[in-house]
């Protein structure tokens, strides 16, 4: 009996976007489901994220960034020696797969969509990143943009189960989204987009009609006590332990 490969585990950074919601009290989330010919995920609603690539990690990157600040330190140490990877990823890859970008302008804002030319020209910013006809430091350039690392916090660590036709050693960041930008799927990768309540997203899994993975449902699960986004971003700001979760198919699985 031949045994099955060991699948190399690919570095990944995603991105949990949460607004308060506009009815009383609560966060709701940026949420993608993926093609049901994905060969990863396939079918099933995800945060937005992917792979870490090597041009993440480049010092070219640091003048058109912003943090992380002294107070995210700890998450700093957490993540070790290749943090800058991670944060880079986390926004080039949310920007990749949702439109949404984690950015200021050069006037020290985030950037807003609610120019309808700016929407316009961010979306073909998009498009062509997902073509590889430009890359983020270029983007960076052109529009005179700061990546908000400081916008964005690590906070747990997750690795694909062994047996898994697909392995990812994932960071996980949460993030505030940016005011007038509401998110799109590409209609490829991604089918279908929506802001949902943690509770409103493990309610319809239970009954069978909004398909998460096992990390997916324990995120959600920790973020349903939260009543706004402030509270998310304390939170995040006071942690001091960041853990790395591995778990194990069952047997059979």
């Amino acid at each position: 009996m031949t045994s099955q490969p060991v699948q190399p585990i690919r570095p990944a950074a995603t991105v949990i976007i949460a607004r308060d919601t506009e009815s009383a009290g609560g966060i709701e989330i940026f949420m993608l489901r993926r093609s049901s010919q994905s060969a990863f995920a396939g079918g099933m609603y995800v945060f937005p994220g992917g792979r870490v690539e090597s041009d993440d990690h480049l010092h070219a990157m640091d003048p058109w960034r912003c943090g992380p600040t002294e107070a995210q330190q700890r998450q700093v140490a957490a993540l070790g020696n290749e943090w800058r990877g991670y944060w880079i990823a986390a926004i080039r890859e949310t920007f990749e797969e949702s439109g949404l970008l984690l950015a200021y302008t050069e006037d020290g804002e985030m950037l807003d969509f609610g120019d309808g030319a700016t929407a316009t020209r961010f979306r073909a910013h998009q498009d062509a990143l997902n073509r590889g006809e430009l890359d983020l430091l270029d983007l960076c350039r052109e529009e005179s943009l700061q990546l908000a690392c400081d916008h964005i916090h690590f906070f747990n660590r997750w690795v694909t189960p062994l047996g898994r036709p697909r392995r990812f050693d994932t960071r996980f960041f949460i993030a505030e989204a940016p005011r007038n930008q509401e998110g799109i799927h590409d209609t490829t990768e991604t089918v279908h987009s929506v802001w949902v309540s943690p509770q409103q997203a493990l309610a319809e899994h239970a009954a069978g009609s909004f398909g998460l993975m096992g990390v997916t449902q324990k995120q959600l699960a920790a973020l349903e006590g939260f009543e706004s986004v402030a509270d998310l971003h304390q939170w995040a700001l006071a942690l001091e332990q960041f853990p790395t979760f591995r778990p194990v198919l069952p047997k059979g699985d």
